[in-house]
């Protein structure tokens, strides 16, 4: 939704909980997607010497 050319701060939120309220409800996450601390974790890379 575009609301940048709604300068009155009330208005563009009226418009903008409509909208929300209107859109079609988020699908629910997978059960295979890891979520919060079951994420996968990056390893971080040796901070010093530089490699090169």
């Amino acid at each position: 939704m575009n609301t940048k050319n709604i300068t009155d701060k009330e208005e563009r939120k009226k418009v903008k909980r409509a909208k929300r309220k209107a859109a079609p409800p988020k699908a629910k996450r997978a059960a295979t997607v890891a979520r919060g601390s079951n994420k996968k974790k990056v390893k971080q890379v040796a901070k010093g010497q530089r490699k090169r």
